[in-house]
Parts: C-alpha cells; sequence; structure tokens
C-alpha cells in the first residue's frame, strides 16, 4: 500500500505545477525543432535529419509527459476505466510509458546516427544484436507491463521502466560520448571540434534525463512520496540542453558549410 493516493489532492497540485513547467519545456522545445528544421531544409544533410527525427521524438515524449499531467488536473481519471481499450492508452499516457517508448524509438535511431557518423555504415555484429535485444525487451515492458492501481507494486514496475530505460541509454549514448569526445580531441578544425563537443555534451544529457527519471521515481517507491522531486525538474532541464547543444554546435555549423 502507499501512504499517498497517486492522484490525491496534493498529488493534482503537483501535477498543476508539473504542467505550467512542461508548457514552458514544450515551448523551448519546439522552438529550437522549428530551427532545427529549418537548418536542415538549407542542405539536407542525412545525419542532420537523423538528429531532426530524434529531436521529433523526444518533442513528442514531452508532450505525451505534458498531456499526463493535463489528464490529472481535469481528473480525468476518475471517468476513464482502467481495463478498457482507451483506458489502455490513456493510463500509459498518465504514467509515462508512451514517452518511453518514444525515447526507445529515439535511442534506436541514436544508434543507427551513431554508426552512420563514426563508423561509416559499419555495424559490431555483436552490440548490434545487444541493442536490438534489449531495446526490443525493453519496448515490450515499457508498454505491457503496467498497473494503473495505486499501489506500491505499481509503483515498482514503474520504476523499473524507468531504470531499463536508463539502461538502454547508457547502451547507446556512452560509445556515442566516447567517440564524439574522441574525434573533438583529434580534430584541428575550431568548427569540428565544436561540433564533436556538442554531440558528446548532447549523449550524456540524454542519459542524465532518465538517470534523473529513475531517482525520481525511485524516491517515490522509497519514501512513498507524490513525487515530482527535483530531478523531475533537472531531467528536462538537461533535455533541452541536449537539444540546444546540437543544434548550436552541430546542426547550424553543419548547414551554414
Amino acid at each position: 500500500m502507499l501512504l499517498f493516493e497517486l492522484q490525491g489532492t496534493e498529488e493534482r497540485f503537483l501535477n498543476f505545477v508539473g504542467l505550467i513547467y512542461e508548457s514552458v519545456i514544450i515551448t523551448i522545445a519546439v522552438c529550437l525543432l522549428i530551427l532545427i528544421y529549418l537548418k536542415y531544409r538549407e542542405k539536407r544533410h542525412e545525419l542532420t535529419l537523423y538528429l531532426f527525427i530524434i529531436f521529433i521524438l523526444y518533442n513528442l515524449g514531452i508532450l505525451f509527459s505534458w498531456m499526463s499531467k493535463l489528464f490529472v488536473v481535469l481528473k480525468l481519471d476518475t471517468v476513464v476505466g482502467g481495463y478498457t481499450p482507451f483506458g489502455f492508452i490513456f493510463y500509459r499516457i498518465m504514467s509515462f510509458r508512451i514517452s518511453e517508448l518514444m525515447i526507445c524509438i529515439a535511442i534506436f535511431l541514436s544508434y543507427i546516427l551513431k554508426v552512420k557518423l563514426f563508423h561509416k555504415g559499419y555495424y559490431n555484429t555483436v552490440h548490434k544484436y545487444i541493442v536490438i535485444i534489449f531495446g526490443t525487451f525493453t519496448s515490450i515492458y515499457v508498454f505491457f507491463f503496467y498497473l494503473y492501481e495505486d499501489t506500491s507494486f505499481a509503483v515498482l514496475l514503474d520504476t523499473i521502466a524507468f531504470l531499463l530505460t536508463s539502461i538502454f541509454m547508457g547502451m547507446v549514448y556512452f560509445p556515442f560520448f566516447y567517440r564524439s569526445f574522441e574525434a573533438y580531441k583529434t580534430v584541428k578544425e575550431k568548427q569540428y571540434k565544436k561540433a564533436f563537443l556538442s554531440l558528446g555534451i548532447m549523449s550524456i544529457c540524454y542519459i542524465l534525463i532518465f538517470v534523473n527519471f529513475f531517482l525520481d521515481r525511485l524516491l517515490i517507491l522509497l519514501l512513498e512520496i507524490p513525487g515530482f522531486t527535483p530531478f523531475y525538474y533537472l531531467a528536462w532541464i538537461v533535455a533541452i540542453v541536449a537539444i540546444a547543444g546540437a543544434y548550436f554546435g552541430y546542426i547550424r555549423p553543419k548547414a551554414e558549410e
């Protein structure tokens, strides 16, 4: 049992605060996405297209997270049954599961981007199958292993989902960071050093997004609090840093070549 209701009065107020906060995050993210698209349209670099699609998926993740807060504030959970066809999707949006699924797809694309950028399309067979198998397992878990009741076990399932997504991110973005930093140290041109450094920062920030969400969910489980700890707010801040860093350091200079 939990010492609080997941959709109790205090939790609804915290969701309202989160709704306002994520509205600001979405506004910034959409502005950056428009700038990225405009730069892509100038030169139509293939790798920039991959980044643009990845950023779209991250923006969709933020949007679904925002929708989850809106559902709680409007008390829609009181009229939607958990075991109905609509409730199947509704409660997965409320519990961040659809957002996580969008991020899992973005991680797959980030892996392809890394191979194209640093390995000229050559895939390490072992790493490729590890990414595919673990990523598929994580995506299936995120979407199907879920309970909508206000219980500690339901929170535990959510915590595991965040942990799996964090591990999946690390499997792709740690090598991405290593290759970016290695290239940053190797190249001499200032423009390329800036580009690789920005990609490295992006990689670390992406990992930190779900590490923070995992810590937020873990505190809910261990302390039986409604959540919205500083880790929650920090997660979206590093998401914006990741997108902005990639735009100003890689995409904009690349389009101006």
